[in-house]
């Protein structure tokens, strides 16, 4: 008889045992569940974070240029190629404006120095033994010229309208950030020539995007808090200033 009470007492206990040890696992399941839970709403709220990036954009640097190898050598993909460019324009900049070279008499003297190299090279083929180069058949296709063409088209015509945009009345702050832009770049223009001012801008093209892409996340911060300084001080001066410049009923005009 107490044997069989013994028996009774050690299977409870192991009972007892078996139901803290089922319910340890199950309490370390559900916080594991849990946390894993709180992780991926993480993730997906830090995911779904929208980063501010300079002026808007929302593709990468090389999607914004265009793509495709001009996008390549701004961004100094092939550093050859990005290099001899630079150094083309470095050269053709100091030909024009330090030297002072003119572009007819550039273009006639390389085509005497070369007409004058292949004339002489073909009659002393026979004492060489080597023919000259050939000038490889070169035409331009219709459709680069469609395609040029039609792009110039269509940055034309967007400039007609925001012109059309401003001049209407509707948008002073669009004007005002015109007459700005207008004025510095007349500033621009008279301290150095056009030459020079396409220069500088062929420069700052293969330099600028190039170190914007790798220190990206350093500078959209910085232009973030300038952003919204800016919009600060624009709204300080409407109210102060723009809001109180009188204006007329606008009226559209009927074309006839």
């Amino acid at each position: 008889m107490a044997d069989h009470i013994g028996d009774q007492q050690k299977e409870s206990t192991e009972a007892s045992l078996m139901d803290k040890i089922t319910e340890k696992f199950h309490d370390h399941d559900s916080s594991s569940s849990s946390s894993s839970d709180d992780d991926s709403h993480h993730e997906k709220s830090s995911s779904t974070t929208k980063i501010y990036r300079l002026f808007g954009r929302e593709k990468p640097v090389h999607k914004v240029l265009g793509g495709g190898k001009p996008a390549d050598v701004f961004l100094w993909r092939d550093k050859k190629i990005s290099g001899g460019v630079l150094g083309v324009a470095t050269a053709v900049w100091v030909l024009f404006e330090l030297v002072e070279y003119h572009l007819l008499t550039l273009v006639c003297h390389v085509l005497i120095f070369a007409l004058a190299i292949l004339f002489l090279w073909s009659n002393a083929s026979t004492f060489i033994k080597k023919s000259p180069p050939q000038i490889p058949e070169v035409e331009i296709p219709d459709d680069i010229v469609l395609g040029i063409a039609s792009a110039l088209t269509t940055e034309i015509n967007r400039a007609l309208s925001v012109l059309r945009d401003i001049t209407s009345g509707r948008d002073l702050k669009k004007f005002l950030a015109a007459i700005a832009g207008l004025w510095v770049l007349s500033c621009v223009g008279s301290w150095c020539n056009f030459l020079t001012l396409f220069y500088i801008s062929f420069v700052l093209l293969h330099t600028v995007p190039v170190l914007y892409e790798k220190y990206e996340d350093h500078i959209d911060p910085l232009a973030e808090k300038a952003s919204a300084e800016f919009k600060k001080q624009y709204t300080v001066f409407d109210a102060k200033v723009l809001s109180k410049i009188p204006r007329g009923p606008l009226k559209d005009k009927k074309v006839a």
